[in-house]
């Protein structure tokens, strides 16, 4: 019992660690984009079509007036627009501009980029294993 608890322990570290590993990399890539990394993620999240701001403050985590004043800095910018939801006249959803899109997607393949020269000299077998175990630990979360 007490190697499962110290086995359960290690990984639970290893995760925490990885994810503090992740958002610096995210803060890395998004800062000589002129983003904060909050904002970097807001927009790769609108590379995959507009989203309303209930769906993004769940997405993202945020509060919903912390998400407000993201898009207003971020609309000033002239990176994203709200548009009208096509099924609710009360609402709104968030988009991309077209210089929103360049830079979303420069934002993420620079993470990206960072991503795999992290995990370049991984064994095939160990990357195989990894892309297997994130996508369960994904999928069931």
């Amino acid at each position: 019992m007490a190697t499962t608890t110290a086995r359960d322990t290690e990984l639970t570290g290893a995760l925490i660690q990885l994810m503090h590993l992740l958002q610096d990399l995210y803060a890395e890539t998004s800062r000589p984009l002129g983003l904060t990394p909050q904002q970097a993620h807001l927009l790769c999240v609108l590379l995959m079509g507009p989203q309303g701001m209930t769906d993004l403050s769940r997405i993202l985590s945020i509060e919903r007036s912390t998400l407000t004043n993201m898009v207003d800095r971020l609309e000033r910018r002239t990176l994203v627009a709200r548009t009208s939801h096509p099924t609710d006249r009360r609402a709104c959803q968030i988009e991309l501009t077209a210089p929103g899109r360049a830079l979303a997607d420069e934002a993420h393949e620079a993470v990206t980029a960072r991503i795999t020269q992290l995990t370049t000299n991984l064994p095939a077998s160990t990357r195989t294993t990894l892309t297997t175990t994130v996508q369960t630990l994904l999928t069931h979360a």
